[in-house]
């Protein structure tokens, strides 16, 4: 018995764990070895690989492949066709599966439609990734980042709203939708606890 929905065109192959609350929908496969949170969506055709942990609250959205030695901690949002990679030099006549580097998304942190993350970065917690962009490099907490390559072009609260702050230096800030306060010092920005 599963205490998770699944659609009869999905494949949820045996040994793999997802939490309560999870929803699988058309033509997802997940692989035996996945570790899943609670409350996770999928939508219709993505695909799951072995070595891979997926937080609690994420949303995978249609088409969006999440191969080995990826890591979505809680309430990542993939955005429709977003690619990630796991090798960073590819090639059909040579095997690399030795080589494949981990890529890690914090907590909060959203990937937009059709936007590339490169293999062995770690994307910040409540970053934002525009749609199209190619991420190639580690990303900053709150970073808005947009381009090819993707360069920072701002900060987003929490909440998901563009902070007006520039991108270097020092300032403050408050959401205009919670109340919460960023401080940006040195190039960093956090929350005010």
């Amino acid at each position: 018995m599963t205490d998770y929905y699944k659609h009869e065109s999905a494949f949820v192959d045996e040994g793999a764990q997802l939490g309560s609350g999870c929803r699988v929908w058309h033509f997802v496969h997940i692989c035996p070895e996945a570790v899943i949170g609670e409350k996770c969506s999928f939508g219709q055709n993505v695909f799951v690989g072995n070595k891979v942990k997926i937080g609690n609250n994420c949303k995978i959205q249609n088409n969006v492949s999440i191969y080995d030695n990826v890591y979505l901690e809680d309430d990542v949002f993939c955005g429709p066709s977003m690619v990630f990679t796991n090798v960073y030099n590819p090639r059909s006549q040579i095997t690399r599966k030795d080589q494949y580097m981990d890529t890690v998304v914090k907590i909060g942190a959203t990937l937009g439609a059709n936007c590339t993350i490169v293999c062995g970065v770690t994307v910040g917690e409540y970053a934002f990734v525009a749609a199209g962009a190619v991420v190639n490099k580690n990303v900053k907490p709150f970073a808005l980042m947009a381009g090819v390559p993707a360069v920072q072009k701002g900060w987003m609260s929490r909440y998901g709203e563009k902070l007006n702050l520039p991108v270097e230096g020092s300032g403050e800030c408050v959401c205009p939708n919670t109340g919460e306060k960023y401080i940006l010092e040195n190039g960093e920005l956090r929350l005010e606890k």
